[in-house]
């Protein structure tokens, strides 16, 4: 991670409880200029520590009514990377991880119900070569949705502060 001090600190904690504040706004909040700001913000881009930007959109408007998480299990390590390539091409999943435990991958897919669910894994997912066997967990209900706790990060002086330890 790149190194981040209070101030840049002070700006995540702002920004990730508002994305669409102005910066005029964080900048009269942290007493400093909207260039500071500005430039600042556009560091923690390139540092990677904030990652894309936009809206986000609600499934469940959309006619996309089921989340569902599926453990995936491949046969062999190896072909983690051309299953991904194939489940690039649906576009209900939107994310794919490569996981320890007893599944090789585990996937998040929107479906518009129960029957575009099963469209999905019988005639897509797993027809993909590799693919050995999956196991379905549908979400009833999502609980909590945030960001790492920006008080979790540690800044350039807390970080030297337990390193010294």
């Amino acid at each position: 991670m790149g190194k981040i001090d209070a101030l840049d600190r002070k700006i995540l904690e702002i920004i990730s409880q508002n994305a669409r504040i102005p910066f005029k706004d964080v900048a009269a909040e942290c007493g400093v200029s909207r260039a500071a700001i500005h430039q600042r913000v556009q560091r923690l881009i390139d540092l990677g520590i904030i990652t894309g930007s936009g809206y986000h959109m609600n499934p469940k408007t959309l006619g996309f009514t089921t989340c569902t998480y599926i453990g995936i299990t491949l046969e062999r390590g190896s072909l983690y990377k051309s299953v991904v390539e194939e489940f690039l091409k649906i576009p209900e999943i939107v994310e794919c991880h490569y996981t320890t435990g007893p599944y090789s991958m585990l996937i998040k897919l929107y479906a518009r119900d129960n029957e575009h669910l099963m469209e999905l894994l019988n005639h897509k997912m797993q027809n993909i070569p590799g693919v050995v066997a999956t196991e379905t967990l549908i979400s009833l209900e999502q609980s909590i949705k945030k960001n790492i706790p920006v008080g979790c990060i540690l800044t350039d002086e807390t970080a030297e502060t337990a390193s010294s330890r």
